[in-house]
């Protein structure tokens, strides 16, 4: 958007207000918390039309007025729906390699040269207004519809009749625009899965963007057909099958990325519903500074990993990032000098160097298989997937004891609660003791936006929330003891916390990006008798305070002070 120097400028330079008038509305703005050209236009001190092309004029940029123009659709569909939406720009006319596009915000370079990419055609950048952009944003609507009219000329039975029908359906040039089209926007916004959901009288797609799911569209039911039959053509499924659970993956390889897409569809009450998760396969594996661990809990990690034998588990509920932090172990631990396999389910990420084997139970390779198959290759560290079963567990533990560097997952919600739960599988208290080096708990918490952070003191309810469900004087101690803070004396009260307002950027939620919180439990002597004596968790947890182990709400609260996510977000994956 505008900058407030260049509103200022335009509204001397043609004499619209005085300067006395501009320093009461920049006070103004700032109190109601608005940009300036939109109060300037809100309060009709200048039309619209007139403040944007005289700011085009200054920025030597072409203005153009697209309110009634009816752009082509194979033009419009250049740039897809929500990036157009986002970013106030569309594509309104081609010439030959030359791109037209309209835009509110020309230093929006990011956007712009995405398109380039995407398009390989040269941009040709026009300033237009609010007004006349939002015309143009419902001709988005208008095509889809057309869309799906011409998709669905065949009547639904005869869909149904043959699957000659269906791949003939699949095919056509609609549907593969639409398909590809919200392929496109799940890669460009970040969505980790894509959801198209049949109902009664429409389809809902969904995406997971930062572990929220956000809806991105509805499409009319007759749609519905046409869109199954692409996602299973591409993921090689049975296109015949309705009454089964299918599962499958494809990829998309451009220039700009990888991506690789895991589907699945079952059936449900009004159709089949598709869920596709995305693997950015050109993303580079993080480091353990970056996935966010504090130094005392990296320094503790950082020791556990060089052990040569003994087991180490990641807990967490689904889609709390326990296969990132498990891959990025196998990064560091990943040199010549070892021999390296995994058995996972699915295999997420190609790692080099590392043999990486995905169980099929459907003929027999389940964990269990796998593991007792991998300790004849001569591994030096074996990564396995999940510990689902006693089985899975008992030959875990026995390759732990054995000279073999184990990894694992369990769904546990602490990193204490492990403990008992490997008790209440079976395996004998002696045998979790001598073999268990670590057990790192966590969860993902969205990142505050950093183009739209504020800083803020909580409110007296907010307060209470805490106090209630939180002992704050431990919780303070640590920030003291972590030197976040100078004193556990200080009032909650008076400590600066930190939010997104929402912007452009982040799609106003205020929030970008995710990072990990954690708990990292070191099994040392003292935690060791507590195994051995079937200790309650109220001992384990006393045994942690002792050993300073962070709690995920601690860890949290550590990072919401210091500006990398917010008290909210801590509060919403940390409850029990």
């Amino acid at each position: 958007m505008f900058k407030n120097s260049l509103i200022e400028k335009i509204l001397i330079d043609q004499e619209i207000v005085d300067k006395k008038t501009l320093d009461k509305l920049r006070t103004d703005a700032k109190n109601k918390g608005k940009k300036l050209h939109n109060l300037v236009v809100e309060k009709k001190i200048i039309p619209e039309a007139r403040l944007y092309e005289t700011a085009a004029q200054i920025l030597k940029l072409p203005f153009i007025s697209i309110k009634n123009k009816i752009i082509r659709k194979d033009i419009l569909f250049l740039i897809p729906e929500s990036i157009a939406k986002t970013h106030n720009i569309v594509a309104f006319d081609l010439d030959n390699k030359d791109l037209k596009i309209a835009t509110l915000d020309p230093d929006d370079i990011q956007t712009i040269e995405f398109i380039k990419k995407k398009t390989d055609l040269n941009i040709i950048i026009h300033l237009t207004t609010p007004k006349s952009l939002d015309e143009v944003l419902k001709q988005y609507h208008k095509g889809l519809k057309a869309e799906f009219q011409d998709i669905t000329k065949t009547t639904q039975s005869d869909i149904d009749e043959t699957s000659k029908d269906l791949k003939e359906l699949a095919h056509d040039l609609p549907v593969i625009r639409i398909v590809d089209t919200l392929l496109e926007y799940a890669i460009f916004e970040g969505a980790s899965d894509i959801h198209i959901e049949p109902s009664e009288k429409e389809v809902l797609v969904r995406y997971r963007i930062d572990g929220i799911l956000k809806d991105v569209m509805t499409l009319p039911k007759n749609a519905q057909q046409g869109i199954i039959a692409r996602v299973k053509i591409l993921a090689n499924l049975k296109l015949d099958e309705h009454r089964l659970p299918q599962d499958g993956r494809f990829k998309i390889k451009t220039e700009q990325y990888k991506v690789a897409f895991r589907v699945s569809i079952i059936p449900i009450f009004d159709g089949e519903k598709i869920v596709m998760r995305l693997l950015n396969e050109s993303s580079q594996i993080l480091t353990l500074e970056q996935l966010g661990f504090q130094k005392h809990a990296f320094n503790t990690v950082k020791a556990n990993i060089d052990k040569p034998h003994g087991m180490i588990l990641v807990t967490g509920p689904t889609g709390s990032g326990k296969t990132t932090t498990l891959y990025t172990v196998l990064n560091l631990l990943n040199t010549p000098k070892v021999n390296i396999s995994t058995v996972e389910d699915p295999v997420e990420y190609r790692m080099p160097r590392i043999n990486q084997s995905q169980i099929n139970p459907k003929v027999g390779f389940t964990f269990a298989g796998g593991l007792r198959a991998l300790l004849r290759q001569d591994p030096d560290i074996i990564m396995v997937g999940e510990i689902r079963d006693l089985e899975t567990a008992e030959i875990a533990i026995h390759a732990a004891m054995t000279g073999h560097l184990v990894l694992s997952t369990l769904h546990t919600n602490s990193a204490v609660a492990t403990l008992p739960r490997l008790q209440d599988m079976g395996i004998a208290s002696f045998l979790i003791s001598t073999t268990t080096n670590l057990i790192v708990a966590q969860r993902l918490v969205r990142k505050i936006c950093n183009n739209c952070i504020s800083s803020y003191n909580l409110t007296p309810e907010s307060i209470k929330e805490l106090e209630e469900r939180y002992n704050i004087g431990s919780v303070l101690q640590t920030l003291t003891d972590e030197e976040i803070i100078t004193s556990p004396n200080i009032s909650i009260k008076e400590l600066l916390f930190y939010r997104g307002k929402g912007c452009k950027q982040c799609n106003n939620s205020g929030y970008k990006g995710r990072i990990g919180i954690y708990e990292v439990l070191e099994i040392t002597p003292d935690i060791q008798k507590l195994i051995m004596q079937k200790a309650s968790t109220i001992e384990f947890t006393e045994a942690t305070n002792k050993q300073k182990m962070l709690t995920l709400f601690e860890d949290g609260f550590i990072k919401a002070k210091n500006g990398i996510t917010t008290i909210e977000e801590i509060l919403r994956v940390t409850k029990e």
